[in-house]
């Protein structure tokens, strides 16, 4: 049976505990330092509280260590990786191969996205590196993803939702030219947000304004069990700078999706245990969003660009009826809300937003002019309502178990079973079918009324109240109908939890995977992604290629050259006083962003 995992983001602890409990079978989460998103770094006290929750579930907790390093830092990120694994994390995830040449602990390793993982013989190299997981490029289609597991065995993770980087993983110098922020150093300002200027080789304009280098946002919920087929293990949620409402309300989208393909392939299982049920509509929709594109699953395709606004425009709810200047009617089916976020494009394409102070039915009043037209398309990026349910929502996940309440010579005892699957429990008097029991010494008393006194039972047994775990069954073994004081089972079931728990815990943190160290250590003239290939050891280093992306601006205006037959010449691109040249690589479908001086 295959485990599929979901793997969400964290930026702390708290949307962690929130990601964990709303589904997910992994987090990863930044530690003191190194990490991609340095504005998203936690203390390993904090990261070792997210593990003892994550374990209970027998879930995993991955911590970023996915920036390149100067020679200066390597004893410092060793030490981190240490204390990462003392404090019971399972996997790091990396980028900088120099990592290998240190003496580290038995935490397995994860080639980060950032290593540019887009070609077969970059994942075979990994694996023979002794990568336990390969965070795939975002821009590979089905078939080359099908073409990578055909000939190589290490567990293979794929984003499925969230932001896109236009250039590849790695790959972007662009934040770091214009303004020393590395993104190989967790430090992007994110220029490619930016509005720009498309110019043609004599300087003239020929698109104005625009987020040409703004894409979508991933969403490929429609393509799960493709993606399972074609060799994918572990589903990657992007947003490691997100709120926790995000994290739910997308982690529990991805739940749903993964446990009704579940239910229908029994090839497959879930990574972790537990399952969830949630008191808010889940849909991605109502959550942070540029609009969604599956991007390159299927091939190449029009419309996966953003050019308009790089900015939420949250779910389409409808149409403007009519409108005057502080007030609109809009066609939509949606229920509106007082306080409401609303936007639209107006007739020049620019994002307006506005609040609708007042809803009554489905006409909204604002406190200032709002520039609606008649047939203006609305969308709803802050739903009141519905942020109040998930602001609010504790993810409610159980852990199902049977119990049996039985005799002994003293007293009673009380036992739980996991329900399958069956993890082996870590303490040597736990059987492999995950039995954990606690016995409570009592005086035995004989049932006078053996109907009401059973029927006490089972509903004070079967009572966990706010606990993680869901009793589904209770046998009772007893030589003849007894009468137990609900105080007995209330504190035998509270001593039962304390020791499941434990237990639990104890079992993941024991049986956590162990990083193979039979296998070469990098030499050092390779890069920093791994190939062997001239190396470029400065993290500051600055290539000729700033960028290097599948999004080809041609492309998306209708100026390809396959479908114009004429040319790829050059075009230039400018922000302020930033120019840059692109160029185009039409046999390969690829554009590249080059700085000012080529």
């Amino acid at each position: 049976m295959k485990k599929i995992e979901l793997l969400s983001p964290a930026k702390d602890v708290e949307v962690g505990m929130a990601a964990i409990n709303h589904g997910a079978d992994a987090v990863y989460i930044g530690g003191p330092d190194f990490g991609a998103r340095e504005k998203a770094s936690n203390t390993i006290e904090d990261i070792e509280r997210l593990c003892q929750h994550a374990a209970l579930y027998d879930a995993k907790v991955y911590v970023t260590l996915n920036t390149l390093l100067y020679d200066n830092e390597l004893e410092r990120a060793r030490k981190m990786a240490y204390d990462c694994w003392n404090a019971g994390v399972d996997a790091l995830i990396v980028q900088d191969m120099k990592l290998l040449q240190l003496d580290m602990p038995p935490i397995p390793l994860h080639a980060s996205t950032q290593c540019d993982n887009m070609t077969l013989e970059k994942v075979q190299q990994l694996e023979q590196l002794g990568f336990e997981q390969v965070v795939l490029g975002r821009e590979l289609s089905l078939k080359q993803i099908k073409e990578i597991r055909e000939k190589t065995t290490v567990p293979l993770e794929f984003f499925v939702h969230g932001a896109l980087c236009v250039s590849h993983s790695g790959q972007c110098y662009l934040s770091q030219y214009i303004g020393n922020r590395s993104a190989n150093r967790g430090a992007c300002a994110q220029p490619c947000r930016l509005p720009w200027d498309l110019l043609d080789a004599d300087g003239k304009e020929l698109i104005k304004n625009r987020h040409l280098l703004c894409l979508k946002d991933l969403n490929n919920s429609a393509h799960l069990e493709e993606l399972i087929d074609a060799g994918i293990t572990s589903f990657k949620i992007e947003g490691r700078l997100k709120d926790a409402d995000y994290v739910k309300n997308v982690t529990a989208y991805y739940r749903q999706k993964l446990d009704a393909l579940f239910s229908r392939r029994p090839d497959l299982q879930q990574a972790s245990r537990g399952h969830c049920s949630y008191s808010f509509e889940v849909n991605p929709e109502k959550s942070f969003n540029r609009g969604f594109t599956d991007y390159f699953i299927n091939g190449r395709q029009k419309g996966i660009g953003s050019p308009f606004t790089p900015k939420s425009m949250g779910e389409y709810i409808g149409e403007v009826g009519w409108c005057n200047p502080l007030r609109m009617e809009i066609e939509t089916d949606k229920t509106l809300h007082n306080g409401d976020g609303l936007c639209f494009l107006n007739q020049d394409n620019e994002l307006v937003g506005l609040r609708a102070d007042v809803a009554i039915g489905n006409t909204v009043s604002c406190n200032r002019p709002h520039g609606a037209f008649r047939g203006a398309k609305i969308y709803r990026n802050l739903d009141m309502e519905w942020q109040k349910q998930v602001d609010a929502s504790t993810g409610n996940r159980k852990i199902d178990i049977n119990l049996t309440l039985a005799e002994t010579e003293t007293g009673y005892e009380l036992s739980a079973q996991l329900i399958s699957p069956q993890p082996k429990l870590a303490s040597p008097n736990a059987s492999h079918l995950s039995i954990i029991n606690y016995q409570f010494s009592i005086d035995k008393i004989t049932a006078n009324n053996p109907d009401k006194a059973t029927e006490n039972i089972r509903k004070k047994a079967l009572q966990w109240g706010d606990t993680v775990f869901n009793p589904i069954r209770l046998e009772l073994q007893f030589a003849e109908p007894r009468l137990i004081p609900a105080s007995v089972i209330g504190e035998m079931k509270r001593q039962l939890v304390t020791k499941l728990t434990e237990e639990l815990i104890e079992s993941h943190r024991n049986n956590r995977q162990i990083r193979c160290t039979d296998t070469p250590r990098v030499s050092t003239n390779t890069d920093q992604s791994g190939c062997m290939a001239p190396t470029m050891t400065d993290p500051d280093a600055i290539p000729e290629h700033l960028m290097t992306c599948h999004h080809c601006i041609r492309y998306a205006n209708g100026m390809c050259s396959k479908e114009t037959g004429q040319k790829a010449t050059p075009l230039w691109i400018r922000n302020g006083n930033n120019v840059f040249r692109l160029e185009f690589d039409c046999r390969n479908c690829l554009m590249y962003v080059l700085s000012e001086n080529n």
